[in-house]
């Protein structure tokens, strides 16, 4: 199969990206013509109708994800032309050529629905979801509301739209931004100077906010592939919270796989998830977030629908909790992925 792995992008986890589609590359190259693309810097030479021919590699150059998101607007000073426009030069007409496009994308116009409403406009196959499940994933406020219509349990929030005051709250509690991912934006806050920072911080990405109840307990995620969840992972950071740096620097957190926790809860976990990916209308696969609190109640904070495939990634190791490699899971991926395109 010809195979475009899309990864860079403009948002503020286009590090997290890159080394998603460095590995997905990786492990898709011994038995596909696999091309690894960034879809914001494109490709820029007039030979793009040879690129699954060239015998090169694609991911060469791409590091580590470092301990801070990236400075985009050095990104858009790379590339020559409105630097606005989200896809770069021939990066349609490459994808166009592919049997299908491996989505590496993470965060904003990846995870939000807007790369595969245009892909399908296109009649680009790809990975994942569809664009409808995505935007809802991706806005916590909607997801919040579907959880609770469908009776999935979740920390309760005020929320805080652009430019509105934030109003007084009660500590500890957890001030998130409402659209993004990678715990980029989320501020854990004990106290008044720690709130009007979190705020300030908040301010530089602008969107609307929610400030979530703290949930003091374990925090546990679960993929859900095609309706049916995966072993529960436990991830323990060694300092703080689960924040970015804990999320993508080697070391810095222990995650246990299965979970540590009685078959009950599992079976618990794994339903609520389930239920959740059928709220949200999910195809394929995803990743759901949970905290559970010192008296063992769950609460499912959201769902994300192009999970990390990094060398920290959760969905590797749930995957190979099953005796599912690397390799055989991006696979498996672009199998019940094609599947939504070959369905009478």
């Amino acid at each position: 199969m010809k195979i475009v792995v899309l990864a860079g992008g403009t948002s503020t986890e286009r590090d997290v990206s890159l080394m998603s589609g460095r590995m997905i590359y990786q492990a898709l190259r011994k038995h596909h013509q696999v091309m690894l693309l960034d879809a914001y810097l494109g490709y820029g030479k007039d030979d793009y109708e040879t690129v699954f021919e060239q015998d090169c590699d694609w991911s060469e150059g791409i590091g580590a994800v470092g301990t801070v998101n990236p400075d985009i607007s050095s990104v858009k000073a790379m590339r020559s032309g409105d630097p606005e426009v989200f896809f770069g030069p021939h990066v349609i007409d490459i994808c166009s050529m592919a049997d299908i496009v491996f989505l590496a994308l993470h965060g904003e116009n990846g995870e939000n629905g807007k790369v595969q409403a245009a892909f399908d406009l296109f009649h680009i196959r790809y990975t994942g979801t569809d664009y409808v499940s995505s935007a809802l994933a991706m806005d916590k406020i909607l997801t919040k509301k579907l959880f609770r219509y469908h009776d999935i349990p979740t920390p309760g929030e005020i929320l805080v739209r652009e430019k509105e005051t934030a109003p007084k709250v009660s500590y500890p509690c957890v001030v998130k931004l409402a659209c993004s991912g990678s715990s980029v934006g989320v501020y854990m806050v004990n106290n008044d100077r720690e709130y009007a920072e979190a705020l300030k911080d908040a301010a530089r990405y602008g969107g609307d906010l929610l400030i979530e109840d703290y949930i003091k307990g374990r925090e546990l995620t679960v993929c859900v592939m095609c309706g049916r969840a995966l072993p529960v992972v436990e991830i323990e950071p060694k300092q703080g919270f689960y924040d970015y740096k804990n999320k993508y620097q080697a070391g810095s957190t222990v995650e246990t796989c299965p979970a540590r926790i009685s078959a009950e809860k599992t079976k618990e976990v794994q339903e609520i998830a389930v239920r959740a990916y059928h709220a949200l209308g999910i195809q394929t696969y995803a990743r759901f977030d949970f905290m559970m609190d010192e008296e063992e109640r769950l609460y499912c904070l959201e769902g994300n629908t192009l999970p990390g495939m990094t060398p920290t990634s959760l969905i590797p190791q749930e995957a190979a909790a099953e005796g599912m490699d690397f390799e055989a899971l991006c696979e498996h991926i672009i199998q019940v992925s094609m599947k939504k395109y070959t369905a009478s």
